[in-house]
């Protein structure tokens, strides 16, 4: 059951950290990689489809949101979306390989839902730029210790 749990915490850390959320997956990766309990493999199956999962829901919410984009509450201001688009149409959707960078990965997926990013075009970007990330932590963990 422990390990079920650490598995689940690992993918939940993951997932929350695709989104809005101020969460670090790679941590809790290289935390259960030093353990020694758990298989390298399944780790970093499991980071890498919390992880894309997660920007799957900011690509989602990324198809909604330009309806909402007048209105006061909207929590990014016109002139910021509209930079954010111009720079996904400049870069295009190669952009999506830096997915897993800090800060600006994030909004790079929900930038990619508004402008119409297809979605297998974005689920095999994502998805390479998401378990490299995870796969070269596991290396880097697993030769450090």
């Amino acid at each position: 059951m422990t390990d079920l749990l650490a598995y689940f915490g690992l993918f939940m850390a993951a997932f929350g950290a695709a989104t809005i959320l101020p969460m670090q997956s790679e941590a809790v990766l290289a935390g259960l990689l030093l353990t020694g309990r758990y298989s390298a493999v399944w780790l970093v199956v499991t980071a890498g489809v919390g992880n894309i999962l997660g920007s799957l829901v900011n690509w989602m919410l990324g198809r909604g949101i330009e309806r909402f984009r007048q209105r006061r509450w909207f929590p990014v201001g016109e002139d910021t979306l509209d930079r954010a688009q111009a720079w996904y149409r400049k870069y295009g959707k190669w952009s999506l390989l830096a997915s897993w960078v800090p800060i600006v990965g994030d909004p790079i997926t929900v930038v990619a839902g508004v402008l119409r990013e297809p979605l297998p075009t974005f689920l095999l970007l994502v998805t390479v730029a998401k378990l490299g990330r995870y796969v070269i932590v596991a290396l880097a963990t697993m030769n450090l210790a």
